[in-house]
């Protein structure tokens, strides 16, 4: 198990991740808002908007899914938290726009996520290979991983994406455990979940898209050409003149309807849990009653188990869905 080469792309996309798209106020002109000075103490922004001290204290579901430029952490005092304000950065001029680059709660939990899987997957490696020079069997957490790997690599990732598929595993393999560590940082109290983050997912599915044409390219040479028009060879001219001229914008259409697929449907997955969960635990504080509370109490309990179950699923279906596109677009053959 080559765990350690997948460091390298791991740091790659999590870098890539913390880009523009997931800051707060990217692309807005630097224009400074005034405002009144009894406005100014009863709001605080949160992303690139801002809620009244009022309005957060009642709702309990829109500050925890959105992004924003503090997070809470643990903390000895009467509230067992203590709210932490992130730095925020001059923003860099492009021609007449601002381009803010500063950190997001959002930007913080990727960092985490890479981290924890760096540290996992590199110990890992290392245990791994301790063991096999010793001429045992790895063991606890280095065989769990170990057998995660050799099954993403075997059974999902070489059979999706065909002959000479290998130089494909470090990256897909990296794109599965930074989505898990991301998703399973969302159920871990104080935390917040990265990929239920619309700008997060839209990244991910531009850089599978990239990694998608890209192997295209390389793989069929010329032949990509196909890929985009069609042209079927095996009818009259006039036919295939009309078939392209109809054809020619679906299969282009082709090619962003699958990353918009793969955004969205990680953005939604990850995002309707939380909602679902807030939302029950919310009716035990709108009614005040313990009887009343009792069965949203259980069932939310039941579906943060299941968030656990989905935390893995869509790690594992993203990593999929890119492997067979990939396989898809490296083996199409002229129409």
């Amino acid at each position: 198990m080559n765990v350690s080469r997948n460091t390298g792309s791991l740091l790659f996309v999590s870098m890539l991740l913390a880009m523009p798209l997931v800051t707060h106020g990217a692309l807005a002109q630097q224009r400074p808002v005034e405002r009144p000075a009894a406005a100014a103490d009863s709001m605080r922004p949160v992303g690139d908007h801002a809620m009244s001290e009022e309005a957060k204290k009642v709702d309990i579901i829109l500050p925890h899914i959105s992004d924003g430029d503090e997070i809470d952490v643990p903390w000895f005092n009467s509230t067992g938290f203590r709210v932490v304000h992130l730095p925020h950065w001059t923003p860099v001029m492009i021609g007449g726009y601002a381009l803010d680059l500063s950190p997001t709660k959002h930007v913080v939990m990727m960092i985490i996520a890479a981290l924890i899987a760096c540290v996992v997957l590199i110990g890992a490696a290392r245990a791994q290979h301790r063991r096999t020079s010793e001429g045992k069997a790895p063991k606890r957490l280095a065989n769990s991983i170990e057998a995660t790997v050799l099954y993403l690599r075997n059974e999902v990732i070489l059979p999706n994406v065909g002959p000479h598929g290998e130089r494909f595993v470090p990256y897909l393999l990296s794109v599965f455990f930074f989505i898990l560590f991301a998703n399973l940082l969302g159920l871990v109290p104080y935390g917040s979940t990265a990929t239920g983050n619309i700008s997060v997912t839209a990244t991910l599915a531009i850089i599978a898209f990239l990694v998608i044409e890209v192997a295209g390219m390389r793989a069929l040479g010329k032949n990509y050409i196909n890929t985009v028009f069609y042209w079927p060879h095996e009818m009259p001219v006039w036919g295939r003149l009309l078939m392209t001229t109809i054809m020619t914008p679906v299969e282009i259409l082709g090619k962003f309807t699958k990353p918009f697929a793969l955004a969205i449907r990680l953005f939604a997955n990850m995002t309707a849990g939380h909602v679902m969960v807030l939302a029950l635990i919310s009716i035990v504080f709108t009614f005040g009653s313990v009887l009343i509370g009792i069965a949203p109490v259980a069932m939310a309990v039941g579906i943060m188990l299941l968030e656990l179950f989905v935390a893995l699923l869509q790690a594992y279906v993203f990593t999929l869905l890119v492997s067979s596109f990939i396989g898809q677009i490296r083996t199409v053959e002229g129409h």
